[in-house]
């Protein structure tokens, strides 16, 4: 019968260690409720069992030897000796155990043992070593003081930071590192502190050993004892003084911007601003923080445009980054004064991330000084180009104005030049060899200089006749350009650069290949110690922009030809008279000033334009645009060779009104091998075609009482069969709109030759109805 020990159970049930007593074969015979919780058996169930089971296997072994001696008394009671315990899941625990040997009134003997679990208390000593390990390598000053508000513990971060070693402060009022005019200050936060009041970290000051006070960051706790009793309090500082001198160096820079900064937390307050944000919006820096940024910009900010950092969204390329950061972008917004003025700003924004949250930083710009400017920059602008549209207007009236006088005196002029041109010819073929001939040749020659002259008029007023047609423009430079090499001299580059494929323009050849010769004559003239001319061609497409300023240029594509030479230049003066006719600085009896004069008016009849840019002693450039038409452009193809033409026997009808004129070309007809009738006007010519058959009439185009074409009309209708021809030097009231040949229309041209009135006359019998 299994033996009990009479003892109190309710004491041993409640006891808070664990008691277990077994006989001495290590059989447990009581056990307590601590120790059936510390070795996870269900209650009752440890009673019966081995002792032995409740340790690991490793020190089984051992316990039977230890647990004799005990029995025998050869072993003194252990009192707290460290060993293992294992609990029924086989989880092994660090416990501390005390034994002792009991003897029975039955004579059996005992062994009671009381375990204490160590875990706890072995946690809180690691605890207690990692916390003061940390106080001690901590580069804060952690400082503990009493309620008596002297120093208990002093670490090195404090040595460090003070200057005081441990031993000459532990026991010393802590006033002693605090100036005197903060100590009060200081000793309430540790009151409201040791009462359970929660104290942010806060800016303060403390002495060094030297005396000199350092700017710190101090956070004050309570200290508590085992207990939980409140014991004092303990501060942490961090010495912050050169973060206040960096921070008062950003914020230097910052206010040393000329641009408003804010910066504006997540929830919408101002939490940084500088200098120029207090000027903007007049308000001072205190009442800037934590003021919501609605208040000064009502229109809120505007998206941010580079919003990442470096490494914060690993799916955005690194060069995009980049390209995003670099990208400032401005928008317009209103701010609000004071005041309540309203002020036009611009605002570009970032983002920059902080321990807090991203702070919005937004810089605003004071637009409105910008504003008037540009305003007053477009007023002026408008003005300007208002001035120059009238300059010009004024310029193509004067032109004009010149123009009509030019085409005027042209029909006059260019009756007297055929006429002393013929009959020089005249001379010079019937007393060939004779000093007559020769002097004859000079009358012609100076004749046809008059000739050259007056087409060069005509060409400037834009009344000369053209014979346009689709050209590709790089065929007509080529031509040119072979012949300028020879022509220019070798102390002159020339360089021709044609871009491929340009697309056709409608014009006359001759008159183009005028406009090429004309300007490099110009250019060679402006570089008497050699140079470099330079033609190139381009196709361009001018827009809206380009083409408002300029006087007759529309919007579309055109050809470009430019011409440019490296001679002596033009001033601004030279150039605004340079395409008046007789304008010139060349000296007296060198240019006729008709050169420039020709190349615009040849260019403005073929619709385009001609600009000229020139810097003194750098050169000028002509910029030519002609407009691109859509058909085939042609080749230019030149005339045949002569031959011999008789009129055998065809009656041509003479009339002209200028009596010279009539008499030398009735000569050169009958010469000819024609059957010549001549009329002084169109009456006179109405009854003799009536009178006979006429196979060509030959007609001035204006004269007195009947203009050329009317009477050409009525011929024509009287006598279908009858062809006509026109000769004139001012050829306007057979043209069209644009200069050219009405439909059907022959014209020679005055001053002519003999040869070219034969010829006109021979392709014009020659030429199908």
């Amino acid at each position: 019968m299994e033996s009990r020990i009479e003892l109190p159970g309710l004491l041993i049930d409640t006891a808070p260690d664990a008691i277990v007593i077994c006989r001495s074969d290590g059989t447990v015979t009581i056990a307590n409720r601590r120790a059936h919780d510390m070795f996870g058996y269900p209650p009752g169930r440890l009673v019966g069992i081995c002792v032995d089971e409740l340790f690991p296997e490793d020190v089984r072994p051992g316990l039977p030897e230890k647990r004799a001696a005990y029995l025998t008394g050869e072993s003194h009671p252990l009192r707290r000796v460290p060993l293992r315990g294992r609990r029924r899941d086989g989880a092994v625990f660090p416990v501390e155990i005390s034994l002792s040997g009991v003897s029975a009134p039955d004579g059996e003997t005992y062994v009671t043992a009381v375990l204490r679990d160590d875990t706890a208390q072995r946690r809180m000593a690691t605890s207690r070593a990692l916390l003061a390990s940390v106080v001690q390598s901590s580069h804060d000053a952690i400082v503990t003081v009493g309620l008596d508000d002297r120093v208990l513990s002093w670490n090195p971060g404090a040595e460090l930071l003070y200057g005081f070693p441990a031993d000459e402060m532990i026991g010393v009022p802590i006033d002693e590192i605090i100036p005197p005019d903060r100590r009060a200050d200081e000793r309430q936060i540790r009151d409201l502190v040791r009462k359970g009041a929660r104290v942010d970290r806060y800016r303060s000051l403390r002495l060094t050993t030297s005396g000199e006070p350092i700017a710190v960051a101090v956070l004050t706790s309570p200290l508590l004892d085992e207990h939980g009793t409140v014991a004092g309090t303990t501060s942490i500082a961090r010495d912050i003084s050169e973060r206040e001198r960096t921070e008062a160096r950003v914020q230097a820079i910052l206010d040393a911007a000329p641009d408003a900064l804010l910066g504006v937390a997540e929830t919408g307050q101002l939490v940084l601003v500088n200098a120029a944000a207090e000027r903007l919006f007049g308000h001072p820096r205190q009442e800037l923080i934590h003021l919501p940024v609605g208040w000064l910009l009502p229109d809120g900010l505007p998206p941010v445009s580079a919003v990442l950092r470096t490494g914060d969204d690993p799916s955005t390329p690194p060069e995009t980054e980049r390209a995003d950061a670099r990208e400032q972008r401005w928008a317009k917004r209103r701010a609000i004064r004071s005041d309540g003025a309203e002020l036009p700003v611009d605002i570009t924004v970032s983002a920059l991330h902080t321990d807090a949250g991203v702070i919005t930083v937004a810089a605003v710009r004071d637009i409105t000084d910008r504003l008037t400017a540009e305003a007053e920059r477009h007023r002026l602008r408008e003005e300007t180009d208002r001035q120059k549209l009238e300059a010009r207007m004024q310029q193509a009236q004067r032109l004009e104005s010149l123009g009509q006088l030019a085409g005027g005196i042209a029909h006059d002029f260019n009756n007297l030049l055929a006429v002393i041109l013929n009959y020089a010819a005249f001379i010079m073929e019937d007393a060939a060899g004779s000093p007559p001939a020769a002097d004859a040749e000079q009358i012609a020659r100076a004749a046809r200089r008059g000739s050259d002259l007056t087409h060069q008029l005509l060409a400037f007023a834009r009344r000369e006749v053209i014979r346009p047609r689709p050209l590709d423009l790089n065929a007509v430079v080529t031509e040119v350009c072979h012949m300028l090499r020879r022509s220019l001299g070798e102390h002159i580059t020339l360089t021709v650069r044609t871009t491929d494929a340009l697309p056709a323009v409608m014009a006359d050849p001759g008159q183009l290949e005028q406009v090429l010769v004309n300007l490099a004559v110009n250019a060679r003239d402006a570089m008497p110690t050699g140079g470099r001319l330079t033609i190139d061609t381009a196709r361009v497409d001018v827009d809206a922009e380009y083409s408002t300023p300029r006087l007759g240029l529309s919007p579309g594509p055109y050809v470009r030809l430019r011409v440019s030479d490296t001679g002596t230049g033009m001033p601004r003066e030279v150039i605004d008279k340079a395409f008046e006719p007789f304008f010139t600085t060349k000296p007296s009896g060198q240019g006729t000033g008709l050169g420039l004069a020709t190349v615009y008016g040849i260019v403005t009849q073929a619709g385009g334009t001609v600009q000229i840019y020139s810097e003194p002693g750098i050169g000028t450039t002509f910029t030519i645009l002609l407009p691109v038409t859509d058909a085939r452009a042609q080749e230019v193809t030149t005339g045949g060779t002569a031959e011999k033409l008789d009129g055998r026997g065809a009656t041509v009808l003479v009339v002209e009104d200028e009596d010279a004129l009539r008499e030398v070309t009735c000569r050169i007809l009958v010469r000819g091998g024609y059957t010549v009738l001549a009329a002084t006007g169109g009456e006179e010519a109405l009854r003799l075609a009536g009178s006979q058959p006429v196979d060509v009439l030959l007609t001035d185009v204006i004269m007195p009482g009947m203009l050329g074409k009317d009477l050409a009309d009525a011929v024509t209708a009287r006598h279908p069969r009858t062809r006509v021809l026109f000769m004139s030097g001012y050829a306007q009231p057979v043209l069209t709109d644009h200069g050219t040949l009405a439909a059907g229309v022959h014209l020679l041209e005055k001053p002519f030759t003999s040869a070219e009135l034969m010829r006109a006359l021979h392709d014009e019998l020659q030429a199908k109805p």
